[in-house]
């Protein structure tokens, strides 16, 4: 865990612990969330009771768009805090993501000051969202990275698969970076599941075996939402250009 030196009453240096997430923060990012999500699109949202009520939960969402990590925050049933790389923490965004609750994370290393911040959250009840996949790209949960399981292992907290498709469908006229205006993004969440094996263990094999139970349950998961929304085997991921 990274830790800030700060000189104590003898002159020592002390360590001071990163600050948690704000929780009042998520929660006001969930309602701006809400309005800009239902304002500017059409979301459908499919199975958003299934996420626990309360108690740690981490989200684990597929990426193939900028608007994935917003639109989950506005349309989940509960505040949430994402995982989101430091490149997107940018002038005037950075502190008002910051404010908002959201966890800046250096993915060129081992940040502990972001896995340190990211448990807190789960250890406070909170629920944590992350982009297994570690960057935007085919959207399909082909490739995972280890982060997903370290923290369900360590935290015990279920795993709630969610698939937004729709959101790469085409360009919008007057923005071409995002999805047409208005247009309709499904958003589906997957029932809760355990990624460890029961055994505790935290071991590189234990969470090698979790990453590929994992895996199976998210791409089972995006499988069904294709078929519960109708929407083509390429959907969810970039268009081409």
């Amino acid at each position: 865990m990274r830790r800030h030196p700060r000189r104590g009453e003898a002159g020592r240096e002390v360590s001071v612990a990163p600050k948690a997430p704000s929780k009042r923060g998520a929660e006001v990012g969930r309602r701006i969330g809400v309005g800009l999500m239902y304002g500017l699109w059409k979301p459908r949202v499919l199975g958003a009771w299934k996420v626990p009520v309360s108690g740690p939960v981490i989200l684990a969402v597929n990426h193939s768009h900028n608007i994935d990590g917003p639109m989950v925050i506005g349309v989940a049933p509960r505040a949430s805090h994402f995982l989101v790389k430091k490149e997107a923490f940018i002038g005037p965004l950075g502190p008002a993501m910051h404010a908002l609750g959201q966890v800046e994370v250096d993915r060129s290393t081992a940040d502990r000051t972001a896995i340190t911040r990211a448990l807190d959250v789960l250890s406070s009840g909170g629920v944590l969202g992350i982009f297994p996949e570690g960057s935007r790209g085919e959207g399909d949960f082909a490739s995972l990275r280890s982060g997903l399981a370290y923290f369900a292992v360590r935290s015990g907290a279920p795993v709630v698969p969610v698939a937004v498709l729709g959101s790469t469908d085409r360009p919008g006229r007057l923005i071409k970076g995002l999805p047409p205006l208005r247009s309709r993004v499904d958003v589906v969440f997957g029932d809760p599941f355990e990624a460890g094996d029961g055994s505790g263990r935290r071991t590189r094999s234990a969470l090698d075996e979790a990453t590929v139970r994992i895996q199976k349950q998210l791409t089972a998961h995006l499988e069904n939402a294709r078929r519960l929304t109708g929407r083509p085997e390429n959907a969810g991921r970039p268009a081409e250009r």
